[in-house]
């Protein structure tokens, strides 16, 4: 093709030659309607993270201007035992709770898969706990269901065991108690399960069926496989949301950690730290070590998924 060919090919409808700065002649108009999402990602998101990198190196108490302390806050960490304990918490919470979750909210989706009717209601009924889990209202409930008078021990009491015991109270299964709420909200994950599930071609499943293969082996051999990708997606999510849970340890241990600080998750010490002691530097160098915890587990996450996710490709 000539020169002048294609120079023909590169005009617009007026006749101009198209030039790299009018390739794209709606730019200020995309950028006009983008203006409200960045400015509030700038104002919003972004300045705050600057301001909290900047205070994590500072003693702040809220109340007086800013003392720079240099690496002070981090070196904290190292010897601070409600910090240490907090993060003991937190694992135990993700690594217990995370795999639970998501292993009940598999086993629903295949249930459900199966074609039962009316499934928009039993989806809906499932999906509900997600949204309600994070509640302060569900969070006082299940405060009054594992009280020492609650409805476990109503419960227990009905079938000859008699216990006055409450179970948020005991450092031995406070924790275990939120880990059941966590596994409750198991909603959103199993709808995500259930549209994977869908995508599966039935195929499959008749062509292992006429080899012989069993239910368990179907399973092992073509779900597993086929949607390791949405195990995945699904599995990075409820980590993130678990290393940041708040609400329901706030709550259920009245802020304070419950006893023997059993309850004592790393963003309710945060926020003890910022709002409780007023340590705003502490608390915002608190904030970064969490954000390098995530980050790091995610990555590992992502590393460990290239041996046993699979792809279409």
């Amino acid at each position: 093709m000539s020169v002048a060919e294609l120079r023909a090919l590169a005009k617009d409808r007026r006749g101009r030659v198209r030039t790299p700065g009018r390739l794209y002649p709606d730019n200020k108009v995309a950028l006009l309607f983008l203006a409200p999402f960045i400015i509030g990602a700038v104002a919003l998101t972004l300045g705050p993270i600057i301001g909290s990198l900047y205070l994590s190196f500072t003693d702040y108490n809220l109340l007086q201007d800013p003392n720079w302390v240099g690496l002070a806050n981090y070196e904290r960490m190292l010897t601070d035992a409600r910090l240490h304990k907090s993060l003991a918490v937190t694992f135990t919470y993700v690594i217990v709770g995370v795999p639970l979750q998501l292993g009940v909210a598999l086993g629903l989706a295949i249930l459900l898969d199966k074609g039962m009717r009316a499934l928009p209601f039993y989806r809906s009924a499932f999906y509900l706990p997600s949204l309600l889990g994070a509640s302060v209202a569900i969070a006082m409930l299940w405060r009054l269901i594992f009280g020492s008078e609650g409805l476990l021990n109503s419960v227990l009491a009905v079938i000859g065991i008699e216990t006055d015991v409450s179970w948020i109270g005991n450092p031995d299964t406070a924790l275990s108690t939120i880990i059941l709420l966590h596994v409750w909200m198991f909603g959103s994950p199993m709808v995500i399960f259930l549209a994977g599930l869908r995508q599966i071609p039935a195929e499959l499943y008749e062509a292992a069926a006429m080899d012989g293969a069993g239910p368990w082996s179907r399973f092992r051999a073509i779900t597993l496989p086929l949607l390791t990708p949405i195990i995945f997606f699904n599995l990075v999510l409820a980590v993130i949301n678990s290393f940041s849970a708040f609400t329901q340890a706030f709550i259920v241990s009245g802020g304070t950690g419950g006893p023997t600080d059993s309850l004592l998750f790393f963003s309710l010490y945060l926020y003890q730290e910022g709002f409780g002691a007023f340590r705003m530097g502490y608390a915002s160098a608190l904030a970064w070590l969490l954000l390098i915890i995530i980050g790091v587990v995610t990555a590992i996450n992502f590393w460990l998924s290239k041996y046993w996710v699979h792809y279409d490709d």
